[in-house]
């Protein structure tokens, strides 16, 4: 039985896109709660921080940070195209790396922005590391 994941959304910059598309995914059509995600307002009571957005240079010590008040074992998703490749604002003069630079990446949830069948995809795979990390920690 799978206990709740709760699920800190972090906006690094992004375009709105994706976190449209992830309130889109907790509406009862594709309803992302229904595998127990929960999102929650503190990053210190999260099990995963869910990253949108290629992050600029004065954000990345902020993800450092929350990623450290995070209670561990904690897991990072990357939600959308700009966390993992900085999608199209690549070559922007204020970006700065992408967030698997700066933080340790779990699951990559893929697309400008992703579609929600491919979002309950990365979820499924999140939902199993995180089981698996549970199981070991008992």
């Amino acid at each position: 039985m799978t206990k709740s994941i709760n699920v800190f959304h972090c906006s690094s910059g992004s375009c709105n896109n994706c976190d449209i598309e992830i309130l889109d995914c907790l509406t009862p059509r594709f309803d992302l709660e229904r595998f127990g995600i929960v999102l929650v307002g503190s990053i210190k009571h999260a099990d995963v921080m869910l990253c949108t957005g290629s992050s600029n240079r004065m954000c990345e010590p902020i993800l450092k940070r929350l990623y450290e008040m995070m209670p561990k074992p904690g897991f990072v998703l990357v939600w959308g195209a700009c966390g993992s490749s900085r999608g199209l604002f690549k070559d922007s003069y204020n970006t700065g790396q992408p967030i698997d630079e700066i933080l340790p990446v779990d699951v990559y949830i893929p697309g400008c922005p992703p579609k929600p069948e491919a979002a309950i995809a990365g979820v499924l795979k999140l939902i199993e590391k995180v089981n698996a990390s549970r199981k070991n920690k008992k």
